[in-house]
């Protein structure tokens, strides 16, 4: 048995600060105090009410510091706020601020970590520990791990209503009208007498008084935005093609470079630019670490110049051909390649000797982030600051590598975070910020636009994890009597981190992520990780070790209970001792209607998985045409204690859906002479807009926690349509991408 962990949360509100014409006051979940980072900047008439809300004479502007990278973060942030402030979503405009560790991500510890069986005992814990001190000390402004509602649901909402008490009590010392007599509506406090006073009219009056505390977060019940659907701050700009993203940023005096590092990610032995530099409109060309950078008037020419450089690469420095890689993973399910093993129920050796025990292999490759939108930055050093504007995932880790590369201090550096178009995880690197600086270092005064070719940023990518897993298990009587899964792959996080010169000591969890924290209560239950060595460099990519572990865990489980011959939906729920976990079983039966008849040639599959938190059963169904698979129906269902905004939380499952389900099917990354051999999306396929299925979705509120869906609707969907496969065809799919061994419509 189990338990999901429940995160002790520490918050204090920090006193106000008064500042011309304003005032600043906030709540910070912080374990220690820190100034008001919005307090720096202001300009005259300018008040900074919490660090997440500024108000001048034109308008009111939320601080929204979690990035936005196209799954509605900014919005979804500015409409918590904005629920407690009393404001309308189109009064207010958004800015995702300046880097300060004020901004810390609160969440990110807990999703390290967010469940726990009596039996894992140390590790699990320690490592969400660590993660927390990091956070928390280090000020790690990060996004990911799907947790910008999590970071946000609590301290925005208090945030928002520290705010709006606070100049209610700057309108009644204003108009001498009692505090308990007044209410906010739209921007504005009302007075008693049907009077209304703009927040914009009060900040001068509230940066004269201490901030009011004490305050209580609205009753749900009352709510006017959260739960409801609503226009998304920015749809309006993408629905006319004017939104603007990282790549569209321009200035004056600006230059655009484009780079070549070695495709095998080692070193450049040394380089011949004769040819580039007698190109049409290029303006020089410089060396960067491990390669060489092509200075031109527009991106097209530097890109083309860049690639006329004639570079003598070293070799790879890690296997140099894919079989190798496979072969690494093979080798290390050994007692000494273990990392960790969380998850050891009942005794697995005792039931498994002697047993006919059922076994298999499963496989999942490579893979690229490939955002739609190329991966930029525009860097402009100076003897005293340097200016960066791009689409980051972590302001601050690129803060302090700016710093490091200029000798600046990190306060001189200043990092203008960009709306982004797709990443996946991709721009939780600064791997392009720091090649830009580089460039920049030697053009000081010149703001420079690096941006990757297509074919260099697939190629230069740090790729998903590479993995593989081995299962042995045993049914009885119809029942699924012992499950054994062991992982290999590479270190994800000392990948990661290494790049950023940290390491994380202790087990890596997500070489297990996905896998050991399934609430199933299986007799004899052992789930184990094994650490290969390092190989191509990885990163975290869309659910990191979920979106390999869940393929493998649930397949191998519906392995089975096929050979248990039992009902795999109904199987599950009776394994299944978390009760909101079984009733997103329950609500994707039901949407589903499991068990109608489906007429021939239909096959469906149901899988289950528990990751970042969040329990997300789906259901997948295919037609078998003659040999060839067509996806018509899926099926979410997932637990994550509230939705904010319903619309945009469905838009979001469907949208991970066709991304885990294209990958599933068609894609890899593949290894050869230690370069990727894939270049861009005609050999990195995803979902084919006729192959993309009918996707319902169902969020429900059952749990106690809320929860982010970022992440958690991919692990399960490679394995409901592997299990779908089986069904309609009678063969396993045990390997991705699934196009190896089946045909897809």
């Amino acid at each position: 048995m189990g338990r999901i962990g429940k995160i002790a949360r520490r918050t204090f509100l920090v006193g106000s600060a008064a500042v011309v014409g304003g005032v600043a006051f906030g709540y910070y979940a912080y374990k220690r105090p820190v100034s008001n980072p919005l307090l720096n900047d202001l300009a005259e008439g300018e008040a900074a009410l919490t660090p997440y809300v500024k108000i001048d004479s034109t308008g009111i502007t939320l601080i929204t510091p979690r990035a936005d990278s196209g799954q509605g973060a900014y919005h979804v942030q500015a409409a918590l706020i904005a629920e407690e402030l009393d404001v309308e979503l189109d009064q207010v405009s958004v800015d995702p601020g300046m880097p300060d560790p004020a901004y810390y991500n609160t969440a990110l510890s807990a999703e390290a970590a967010p469940f726990r069986s009596t039996d894992d005992g140390f590790a699990a814990d320690t490592t969400r520990g660590i993660m927390d001190a990091m956070m928390k000390f280090m000020g790690m402004q990060i996004t990911g791990g799907s947790t910008t509602v999590p970071d946000s649901f609590e301290k925005l909402r208090l945030a928002g209503a520290v705010a709006r008490e606070t100049l209610k009590a700057a309108a009644a010392k204003q108009t001498g009208a009692d505090v308990s007599d007044l209410k906010t509506e739209k921007g504005a406090v009302i007075l008693p007498g049907g009077g209304t006073i703009a927040y914009t009219e009060l900040a001068a009056t509230a940066a004269t008084m201490d901030p009011v505390n004490d305050v209580t977060l609205r009753d749900p019940s009352t709510w006017r935005l959260v739960g409801k659907e609503m226009e998304r701050v920015d749809i309006l700009a993408k629905s006319t093609g004017t939104q603007r993203y990282g790549i569209d940023f321009e200035m004056d005096g600006m230059v655009h470079a484009s780079v070549r590092t070695s495709p095998r990610r080692g070193m450049m032995n040394g380089f011949d630019a004769e040819a580039a530099r007698e190109m049409r409109g290029v303006i020089d060309v410089v060396q960067v670490t491990d390669g060489v950078a092509a200075v031109a008037d527009n991106t097209w020419r530097a890109i083309q110049a860049v690639n006329a450089i004639d570079v003598d690469w070293g070799p790879a420095p890690y296997p140099a051909e894919q079989a190798e890689h496979w072969q690494a993973l093979s080798d290390s399910f050994t007692p000494d390649h273990q990392d960790s093993r969380f998850r050891d129920d009942g005794d697995v050796d005792a039931v498994l000797e002697g047993a006919e025990v059922i076994e298999a292999e499963y496989r999942a490759p490579y893979l690229a982030h490939a955002p739609l939108e190329p991966i930029s930055a525009v860097v402009k050093v100076t003897d005293d600051r340097v200016d960066v504007w791009t689409g980051t995932q972590i302001p601050r880790f690129v803060q302090t590598n700016v710093a490091k590369l200029t000798g600046l201090d990190m306060d001189q550096v200043f990092v203008h975070v960009l709306m982004m178009g797709g990443s996946f995880g991709h721009r939780l690197e600064d791997r392009v910020v720091r090649e830009a600086t580089e460039i920049a270092m030697q053009m000081k005064g010149t703001p420079v636009k690096l941006t990757y070719s297509r074919e260099e940023d697939t190629v230069q990518n740090d790729t998903r994890q590479i993995a593989m897993a081995r299962g042995r298990g045993v049914v009885k009587d119809g029942k699924v009597e012992a499950y054994d899964l062991g992982i290999a792959m590479p270190s994800v996080v000392a990948s990661q981190m290494g790049r950023q010169g940290l390491s994380v000591p202790g087990p890596d969890l997500q070489i297990v992520a996905g896998a050991w924290e399934q609430p199933m209560q299986i007799p004899n239950y052992r789930v184990t990780g094994y650490r290969a060595p390092e190989l191509a460099p990885v990163s975290s990519w869309r659910s990191v070790g979920a979106s390999t572990n869940g393929f493998f865990h649930d397949v191998f489980l519906d392995e089975l209970i096929h050979a248990a011959g039992a009902d795999p939906m109904d199987e599950r729920m009776r394994l299944c001792w978390h009760d909101p976990s079984r009733k997103t079983l329950e609500a994707v039966a039901e949407m589903s209607n499991w068990g109608s008849d489906l007429g021939p040639n239909k096959g469906r599959g149901v899988a289950f998985c528990m990751s970042f938190g969040v329990p997300t059963a789906e259901v997948v169904e295919v037609t078998n045409a003659d040999g060839a698979i067509k996806i018509d129906k899926v099926w979410v269902a997932a637990e994550v204690g509230r939705v904010i905004d319903p619309i945009n939380f469905e838009n979001m499952v469907q949208g991970g859906i066709v991304w885990a389900l294209g990958h599933a099917m068609n894609s890899e990354i593949t290894y050869a002479d230690g370069m990727a051999e894939q270049r861009n999306y005609y050999d990195f396929e995803g979902m084919r807009l006729s192959q993309a299925p009918e996707i319902f979705v169902r969020g429900l509120e059952n749990g106690d926690t809320v929860r982010g869906m970022g992440e958690p609707m991919v692990p399960p969907a490679a394995a409901a349509l592997s299990n779908a496969i089986f069904t309609a065809t009678g063969q396993r799919v045990r390997e991705m991408p699934m196009n190896k061994h089946i045909d897809f419509v």
